[in-house]
């Protein structure tokens, strides 16, 4: 697409807009229409073109992105990086891939403020940078999404080990009862994931702000063990542990449990009016990363010592280590450990939901570009891409294949496949935006002409794909060199178990690079020029610069409280 055709195109759009289509809801307006599975092979714009229904509305987007990612990664994961590299190198690794998470979603907000299309980021990656980079993005996230099914599900029911009276019943009788909920929810397309993420992400949220008043209760001496705390942890035993190596190890874990916010950039071709749903979720993300990761970290490194015993844990998913219930059992309050171990199994539901929603999205997505066979690019009237649905649930079914090994090498792969997975989603995030803004400017557009613009702008993107580039070889040097390196028990082991560690700990990465190759090697693809860039189609309906103007004046001109209070609600 040329410059002028270009021009044109969204001259023509301000001409049509009109401002009353900007007070109400935008469902109308951004609704596009049914797709054709017929046009699935065509040359089109991938992800331009979608009957996925826009039914999620302010209150479902709001909650996901201020509780969307709270799960195991926080309250289980937290644990094992808390023993692994202290206090110390746990606090600055989650505030700086916080950071970087907030450059990685002001982006990803901005992009999809314009450009709400179906596979997001992963068609944002075709589009902006290489169509073989888009495809490899794709598959990539998509197999993030579609291992975390079952191992959730597995997750669940190791979560239920908490309680004593569970081992009554055998484990594959939880696992499918958690499928059949799962499956449940997903009957009702995108509002049911929605209304359940909404449940969910509010239940979450409760918890860790009674957590974060429950803990200073319990730091200040003031809990039933009767003892002062302080800050004493961070001297006895120390706020560091492993050295560099231990700085390092925290990095993967701790952007695994900030993984899932991306998923408000994948719903925004579900979004009524993404235009101004999609940045209001965005700017949510810093007080989620402020409050319910970093000040609740905070006030458990003051609780629990890097050297419990209980951090261990008996696996990923053992409850029993998770931090969150350890703080409480110091503090020697009862029944709220319970309490808190009922949160974090609907935090494992929660995920597993969004790992199908997610799974299902991508793959549709991957289909409409002709990239994923044709099947799963079908939508029924209902707006749910059920092939997708479907095999995402199917996925499940690998559950039982796990319980009934009695092992945990299954289990260990798959979770070595969404390993790092998240990392090459959000540098390529960054990545696009960067492309994108370039493209923005040479079709002849400003920055004032974006319906809202990353407040960090490119130096942000910038420093996202720097950082997710650091965090890669960071973890390349945890797999090759991991902690314990040195220790009898790893000089005796054997080259093929040093293999398979590099592997459990580094694979998503050639598995990335597989993809990229085969499609570039396939379909001879080649980077996108400049000129290339198609920043038009699936732009769905452009404002009038007035009419941005306008509300930006208003937004100025606004009560100092109005503002505080709209930047966080």
């Amino acid at each position: 697409m040329d410059r002028d055709t270009a021009g044109q195109s969204t001259q023509h759009n301000e001409t049509n807009a009109v401002e009353k289509d900007e007070k109400s809801s935008g469902e109308d307006d951004y609704e596009t229409n049914a797709y054709a599975t017929e046009q699935v092979g065509r040359q089109t714009t991938p992800g331009s073109k979608t009957a996925l229904k826009r039914r999620l509305g302010s209150r479902h987007m709001q909650m996901i992105a201020f509780g969307g990612s709270i799960g195991t990664g926080l309250f289980i994961g937290s644990g094992g990086v808390l023993s692994s590299g202290g206090p110390g190198f746990l606090m600055i690794d989650f505030i700086l891939v916080g950071i970087m998470l907030y450059c990685v979603v002001m982006s990803l907000g901005e992009m999809a403020a314009v450009l709400p299309v179906s596979g997001s980021f992963a068609s944002y990656s075709s589009r902006f940078i290489d169509p073989a980079w888009g495809f490899a993005m794709g598959y990539n996230y998509w197999m993030q999404w579609f291992v975390v099914l079952p191992l959730e599900l597995v997750a669940a029911s190791i979560v239920l080990d908490f309680w004593p009276g569970s081992h009554d019943v055998t484990k594959g009788v939880y696992i499918l009862i958690f499928i059949l909920a799962i499956t449940f929810i997903n009957l009702f397309g995108v509002r049911g994931y929605g209304e359940w993420e909404f449940f969910a992400s509010m239940i979450k949220i409760i918890t860790v702000i009674g957590f974060i008043i429950l803990a200073i209760v319990i730091d200040c001496g003031c809990a039933p063990n009767g003892k002062y705390l302080g800050a004493t942890t961070w001297h006895n035993p120390g706020a560091f542990n492993n050295g560099f190596k231990g700085f390092s190890s925290v990095f993967v874990t701790a952007s695994f449990a900030f993984a899932g916010t991306e998923l408000i950039g994948l719903a925004a071709a579900e979004t009524a009016n993404p235009r101004k749903e999609i940045p209001k979720a965005a700017k949510q993300i810093i007080w989620r990363i402020l409050i319910f990761y970093i000040l609740s970290l905070f006030l458990i490194t003051l609780i629990v010592p890097y050297t419990d015993p209980r951090l261990e844990g008996t696996s990923s998913y053992d409850a029993r280590a998770s931090p969150f219930v350890i703080a409480i059992e110091i503090g020697k309050i009862k029944v709220l450990p319970s309490i808190m171990n009922a949160v974090i199994l609907i935090s494992v539901l929660s995920v597993g939901n969004s790992s199908v929603f997610g799974a299902s999205r991508t793959l549709c997505s991957l289909a409409q570009a002709g990239q994923a066979p044709r099947i799963f690019a079908y939508i029924d009237r209902q707006g749910r891409p059920l092939p997708a649905v479907i095999l995402s649930l199917c996925m499940g079914c690998l559950a039982f294949v796990i319980y009934a090994a009695e092992s945990s090498v299954v289990f260990n792969w798959l979770l070595a496949l969404s390993g790092l997975s998240t990392i090459f989603s959000w540098g390529s995030i960054c990545a696009c935006h960067i492309q994108f803004r370039r493209a923005w400017k040479y079709n002849g557009h400003s920055v004032d002409e974006l319906p809202w613009k990353s407040p960090v702008g490119v130096v942000g993107a910038i420093f996202g794909v720097a950082f997710n580039i650091l965090v890669i070889i960071l973890q390349f040097y945890i797999a090759a060199f991991p902690i314990g390196a040195g220790s009898v028990e790893e000089q005796l082991a054997t080259p093929s178990q040093r293999v398979n560690a590099f592997f459990l700990a580094f694979l998503a990465a050639p598995v990335v690079l597989v993809f990229f190759i085969f499609w570039k090697v396939f379909k001879r693809t080649s980077f996108v020029r400049l000129d290339e860039i198609d920043i038009t189609t699936g732009r769905m309906q452009a404002v009038p610069l007035e009419v941005l103007r306008r509300e930006r004046e208003e937004a100025r001109q606004q009560p100092i409280f109005k503002k505080i209070f709209n930047a966080i609600i």
